[in-house]
């Protein structure tokens, strides 16, 4: 016997075999990307789609040695490393980090101010002489030349037993400190972002690539049915249509990936550096740790709750440094050395000169206490300026505090979710494959119509653009939480 092969069936059969393994869904651990395979005659994009990573790093190189047409090796970087090169070039961080540090003098000289301090001093008094007496015109010398070469200790009694001078500059430190934390935890949601940005549209790039490849495809197929009598006209422009629009996606996708590069190398370099490529890790996140852990970390760990804690403090030692200008205050000073006639360590003195020659090294002491009497209410004012200040910081204390435990809930519930989702658009990745794959055929075999077709790959494309959307809004959302809670 013999049997005769339809023609058409034929590329149906070859059609069929090539494309068996678009969207084979396979168990797999969360955020594990789907396997996709290539469409009939794309072997080649069988493997870029079955590890959209890789494709996306090829299409990064791609465009680096296009525009910076370079020979020098690009440099590779993980989101740690993006993070302390943005940290070492922000201006915003050292600018807090010099704040910083000179909140550290601050408390430093403080320390000091409660020791006795120890300065020189010379000096010399010109009087104009009267003809009659020694001492010249002024009663307060004993001569018209008189020397002063002294060392004098100083002592603030006050200082030294009151310490609310010493714990304002602590606390000023702390503030600064905590500050200085902030900016850096705000940087790096900052750059995860751009980062991530950046690798998304590496991925979208590559899809968007993909898209195209596959658009002619179904052009090339269209066309053959077209001359085969078996679609219509029609068929052949909406393909046409579908590839067109295909081209324009894969144009803004290049360009999205083009700009986040752009931003990125603002955050990362000094001189604007392009030579780069990042490692992909969207298909490896992090755990989510539990709330209560969670918690835990954000009482312990979180920069604004001790920025306000500091301020509060701090204001609380303004009210009391307020009220000590109530205080008496008490000093003494000791100098040593020589008040003469002569710069000599023995001088004959000008108001008694049958002395003959004296010592004239000694010491005098003097001690003073000043009692506040009137003032016009100056301290009482001061004392309620840092009142009302403590109030306000009291009250800001508290702002933060209901704050954080918002964005600290809602933040968890971002990352819950979007951890959740991953694993539904992962599915839905598989389906959509596993539907175009279908359309394939049918359309082939006369069953489907091009609109059909179109729609499947429409819905592919979406479909992954959504699960790369839903891995960097967990890992976004995760970013977020150490902003509040630190690394975890």
């Amino acid at each position: 016997m013999h049997y005769r092969l339809n023609p058409r069936l034929c590329a149906c059969l070859f059609s069929s075999v090539a494309i068996a393994n678009f969207a084979t869904a396979q168990v797999a651990t969360p955020l594990r990307p789907p396997n996709i395979a290539a469409l009939p005659g794309l072997a080649a994009q069988a493997a870029a789609s079955a590890a959209v990573p890789a494709a996306a790093t090829q299409a990064s190189q791609a465009t680096q040695v296009a525009s910076q047409a370079t020979t020098t090796a690009p440099l590779t970087l993980t989101l740690k490393d993006a993070l302390e090169r943005a940290q070492a070039n922000a201006p915003q961080i050292l600018s807090a980090i010099a704040d910083a540090n000179a909140a550290h003098e601050d408390l430093t000289q403080a320390k000091a101010a409660r020791r006795p301090s120890l300065s020189a001093r010379s000096e010399y008094l010109g009087t104009e002489g009267n003809g009659v007496f020694a001492s010249g015109r002024f009663v307060t010398n004993d001569g018209v030349h008189v020397y002063r070469d002294w060392a004098i200790v100083h002592e603030d009694f006050n200082a030294a037993v009151l310490k609310t001078g010493l714990n304002r500059a602590a606390e000023a430190e702390a503030l600064a400190r905590a500050k200085t934390e902030i900016a850096k935890r705000g940087l790096n949601a900052v750059v995860a972002k751009a980062y991530y940005t950046l690798l998304t549209s590496q991925r979208k790039y590559a899809a968007a690539q993909q898209g195209i490849d596959q658009s002619k495809q179904y052009l090339d197929i269209s066309q053959k049915l077209e001359r085969g009598g078996e679609v219509a006209r029609s068929d052949v422009v909406k393909s046409q249509i579908q590839l067109n629009s295909q081209e324009q996606a894969f144009r803004e996708a290049k360009l999205a990936m083009d700009t986040a590069r752009l931003d990125l190398s603002v955050l990362l370099f000094r001189d604007f550096n392009q030579n780069f490529t990042l490692v992909d890790d969207l298909d490896t996140p992090q755990p989510l740790p539990a709330m209560q852990e969670i918690t835990t970390m954000a009482e312990r760990e979180n920069p604004d709750l001790r920025a306000a804690n500091s301020s509060l403090r701090a204001a609380k030692l303004d009210v009391d440094i307020a009220r000590q200008g109530y205080l008496p205050t008490l000093t003494a000073d000791l100098a040593y050395g020589i008040e003469a006639n002569a710069f000599a360590l023995r001088s004959t003195v000008a108001a008694d000169p049958l002395k003959g020659p004296q010592n004239n090294l000694g010491y005098f002491l003097t001690v003073s206490l000043n009692v506040p009497v009137w003032d016009w209410g100056i301290r009482a004012s001061k004392v309620r300026q840092a009142g009302l200040k403590k109030e306000q910081a009291n009250v800001d204390l508290t702002v933060t505090q209901k704050t954080l435990m918002r964005n600290l809930q809602g933040y968890y519930l971002e990352a819950q979710t979007a951890r959740e989702q991953s694993d539904s658009l992962r599915a839905l990745v598989d389906l959509s494959a596993e539907s175009l794959r279908l359309n394939v055929l049918r359309y082939e075999a006369g069953e489907a119509s091009i609109l059909e077709l179109v729609d499947a790959q429409t819905t592919l494309l979406q479909a992954r653009t959504a699960y790369v959307d839903g891995l960097v809004r967990y890992r976004l959302a995760l970013t977020n939480l150490q902003t509040l809670t630190g690394a975890f």
